[in-house]
């Protein structure tokens, strides 16, 4: 089993940054990558950012260039640092920890970006 707690979501104008955070428990050896979703109301979850167990990174196309991935090892969490906030970056933001065989969710944190 794998425990995700997220932190750091809020409010903040357009243009602004925040840092969220992940803090992995568990079963953290065997997770191959790590990444954060989002879903905005009335939307599918879409993938924001992974980072593998290797250290490469993926992000969407949609926030290249704006967000960046990075992890601490030695605490076992996973950051998003999401900058040049735009209103539509608003959504509920899902940390994701994926083993071979199992996918393990956080519970959401919000981020709301006003123009």
């Amino acid at each position: 089993q794998v425990q995700l707690v997220e932190s750091g979501g809020g409010s903040v104008q357009a243009g602004g940054s925040l840092r969220l955070s992940c803090a992995a428990a568990g079963s953290i050896s065997s997770i191959n990558a790590m990444g954060w979703y989002r879903q905005a109301p009335g939307k599918q979850r879409e993938r924001v950012a992974i980072i593998t167990r290797g250290g490469t990174t993926n992000y969407a196309d949609s926030v290249k260039g704006r967000f960046t991935i990075s992890r601490d090892n030695a605490k076992n969490t996973v950051y998003l640092q999401m900058n040049s906030l735009k209103p539509e970056d608003t959504a509920v933001y899902y940390c994701n920890a994926e083993r071979i065989v199992s996918s393990y969710w956080g519970q959401g944190t919000q981020v709301t970006v006003s123009s």
